[in-house]
C-alpha cells in the first residue's frame, strides 16, 4: 500500500476528497501536506472535485498552522515526478510557512 493511503487515518484536517497532515520531516514549522484520498500519482490526474477541495483544505490549514505559528509568508509547492523530486509517488501540496 502507498504510504499516503495509510497515513490517511492519521490526518489532521480533512473533507470529502482531500486530507491534511503536518510534513514528517518538515521544511519549517508547521509544514503541512494537503492530499487528495483517492490514489493519483500527480496533480495533473486530480479531478476538478479534488482540485476544489485541495483550495478549501490549503486554506483550512493556513488557519490551522497560524494557530501555533507566526509565520510571515507562504509557499505552496508541487512536485510531479521523481525527476522533479517527487519522493512519494501520490500526488501531494506543500504548504509551507516561511519566516
Amino acid at each position: 500500500m502507498c504510504l499516503f493511503c495509510d497515513l490517511a487515518k492519521h490526518c489532521v484536517l480533512e473533507n470529502e476528497h482531500c486530507y491534511m497532515l503536518f510534513d514528517k520531516f518538515p521544511k519549517a514549522p508547521g509544514h503541512a501536506l494537503i492530499i487528495p484520498k483517492r490514489h493519483v500519482e500527480t496533480v495533473f490526474e486530480m479531478n476538478a472535485e479534488e482540485w476544489s477541495a485541495a483550495g478549501s483544505l490549503i486554506n483550512a490549514a493556513k488557519q490551522e498552522i497560524e494557530k501555533e505559528y507566526q509565520p510571515l509568508g507562504y509557499n505552496i509547492a508541487v512536485n510531479c515526478g521523481k525527476v522533479a523530486g517527487q519522493e512519494i509517488i501520490h500526488a501531494h501540496i506543500h504548504l509551507i510557512p516561511k519566516y
